[in-house]
């Protein structure tokens, strides 16, 4: 194909991917290879949001949050998914990319809070729209908020950037004979207990009518092939 199969798309990255290498962080390489497969996606005229997580940040405060009331901790993962954004936005303006980071938390000195009509707007004006502190509410993941954003903003796709290339039949670390699945349907992934998000976020992609397409971030190129249709990663659909 010569043109984008997406016009508008919403991208899950972990924080864990902004790593690396490290333990715990934000990789300074990792980020700037992330951001220049996001831009290289912008630039074909696709319209791209983010949600980003923060276990990244989160882990190096892990062993002190044990025994911690659940509702604070994942506060505070809201809050390193804050961070995470600034982050990914400002690597995005080095390499010439608008992006916009919008919170849903209200830390109106730092972030812009998120209003649904103003994402919209940005998207139509060409510039990445960054999702941070999950959907504001403790007990969510940043896997539920990536599908809930994904719906609000009528993403065609949600793409979910993972260290593996698609879903397989088992783990493919653990099992030399795994195999990827091209295509997969909800229910068929629900039987067979392929673990593609947390349940939530799964069953909102799936009762949305709202494709997801597992595919590896760590791979060259992987994210501009899934964007011009090409043989990549794995669909899950209805």
């Amino acid at each position: 194909m010569t043109k984008p199969a997406y016009q508008r798309v919403l991208l899950k990255l972990s924080g864990e991917a902004l790593m690396g290498d490290d333990q715990f962080g934000i990789n300074r390489a990792t980020i700037d290879r992330m951001v220049a497969d996001v831009a290289e996606v912008a630039k074909l005229g696709v319209q791209v949001a983010v949600v980003i997580g923060g276990g990244n940040i989160f882990r190096g405060v892990a062993p002190g949050a044990q025994g911690m009331d659940r509702a604070t901790a994942d506060y505070m993962g809201m809050l390193a998914t804050v961070m995470n954004a600034l982050a990914l936005a400002d690597s995005m303006r080095q390499v010439g990319i608008t992006a916009r980071v919008m919170s849903a938390i209200s830390i109106e000195q730092v972030v812009e809070p998120y209003v649904r009509p103003k994402a919209l707007q940005y998207l139509e004006e060409g510039k990445v729209v960054v999702f941070a502190a999950g959907t504001g509410n403790p007990f969510f993941t940043t896997d539920t908020a990536a599908a809930l954003r994904g719906a609000e903003i009528s993403a065609e796709i949600v793409l979910k950037a993972t260290k593996v290339d698609g879903v397989y039949t088992a783990d493919p670390k653990k099992d030399p004979h795994a195999t990827r699945y091209n295509s997969i349907t909800f229910d068929e992934a629900i039987a067979k207990n392929l673990q593609v998000m947390d349940a939530t976020a799964f069953a909102l992609c799936r009762d949305q009518k709202l494709p997801i397409k597992v595919f590896s971030i760590v791979k060259p190129g992987a994210m501009k092939a899934v964007i011009m249709g090409e043989d990549e990663g794995t669909l899950v659909h209805v």
